[in-house]
């Protein structure tokens, strides 16, 4: 898997609209939903997408799995996996955006486990190291971030991580809500 140092996200989509409104056009024009499973950003991306007028036609909502037992409890996270590969780790946001998708029967899911900061980081897993997941019914997507910034710029870059991998698998374009 490819690590990607991203020093500042964008939060606009090509034409100037906001990457959550891009997401929420393209769901609600394909009737499709989504469900998502947050850690490092602590519902900051559920926040994000509520904040969308008509939210309510393709959200279904999310779950906050700070804990690791919630990881496994709600969302099917593996044990093993969490032993031997740690909570951060690309397994875990592959199964934490699965997990989220068929808990909550929508069809599309994310998955977001990372290290905030500014405590926690290690010479293996550095602060700013995010996993993100996309799944849908048909594919699983997880990529790496290495943000830099203090914890709630770490955040705020990985709910914007999150949006564009999701607007780059969602088929056809956005209509307006």
């Amino acid at each position: 898997m490819k690590k990607i140092a991203v020093t500042s996200t964008g939060s606009t989509y090509s034409d100037g609209k906001a990457i959550v409104e891009v997401v929420a056009g393209r769901l609600s024009h394909r009737g499709e939903t989504l469900a998502v499973a947050e850690s490092c950003t602590g519902g900051m991306l559920s926040e994000t997408i509520t904040g969308v007028s008509g939210a309510s036609r393709f959200f279904l909502g999310g779950v906050v799995a700070y804990d690791n037992s919630v990881k496994t409890a709600l969302l099917g996270v593996k044990q093993d996996t969490l032993d031997e590969e740690g909570a951060v780790s690309e397994s875990v946001a592959r199964q934490m955006a699965k997990g989220a998708r068929e808990a909550l029967g929508a069809g599309y899911g994310i998955g977001i486990t990372g290290i905030a900061g500014p405590d926690g980081g290690t010479a293996e897993k550095p602060v700013g190291l995010v996993y993100i997941g996309v799944s849908s019914e048909t594919a699983d997507e997880v990529m790496a971030f290495n943000f830099q910034g203090a914890r709630d710029e770490v955040r705020r870059a990985s709910v914007t991580a999150a949006l564009q991998m999701l607007a780059r698998i969602i088929p056809g374009e956005e209509a307006a809500h």
